[in-house]
């Protein structure tokens, strides 16, 4: 589990001077699990992580891109293998590197087997999703769907949708999100 990961999302919520009771409404998660995660008490789940940074108006990748931002970005495997950000369920990789205000955060993701939130949610903005390894399991308007490798996802984000790793192996896809602010 990172150690900043908690600390970041706390400073920004109090940046934006918000309770976690207002945080917790937004993102429907509970005051206590976000208390943990802000104390990096408590591992947090790649959707649980888009709820936070959703509440928190922010891009996902807000809290592991920390350097200054550019107008042009390329990013080497090399580099982007050391901003990776590994945690108990999952790891994640953004890919737009240091790109000044990006239209739409393209993300490589891996989930780990035994993913625990499957409750669909809805929200601002589209999800793009592209399988590359394993069978990822995608719940939309209750109705369930499975991933193979090279099919692939594009939705309205209001529809009420959840999608994880419910096998045995590791799911590794391309993640491409496009938040309401960005969505025209």
């Amino acid at each position: 589990m990172d150690k900043k990961l908690g600390p970041s999302i706390k400073d920004l919520r109090l940046m934006k001077r918000m309770t976690l009771n207002e945080v917790s409404k937004k993102s429907g998660l509970s005051i206590s699990f976000l208390s943990q995660v802000e104390r990096s008490k408590s591992s947090v789940t790649l959707t649980s992580l888009k709820k936070i940074s959703e509440a928190l108006e922010v891009n996902v990748s807000h809290f592991f891109n920390l350097q200054d931002a550019e107008s042009a970005s390329i990013t080497r495997r090399v580099e982007r293998e050391e901003q990776n950000y590994h945690d108990v369920n999952f790891s994640y990789s953004n890919l737009s590197g240091n790109f000044q205000n990006p239209v739409f955060e393209p993300i490589i993701a891996t989930l780990l087997p035994g993913e625990q939130q499957k409750k669909p949610y809805s929200h601002k903005g589209q999800e793009f999703l592209y399988v590359l390894e394993g069978v990822l399991t995608v719940i939309l308007d209750s109705e369930e769907h499975f991933l193979y490798p090279g099919d692939s996802l594009h939705i309205e984000s209001s529809t009420p949708h959840t999608w994880f790793n419910d096998s045995n192996n590791s799911v590794k896809l391309l993640i491409v999100i496009a938040p309401v602010n960005k969505v025209r």
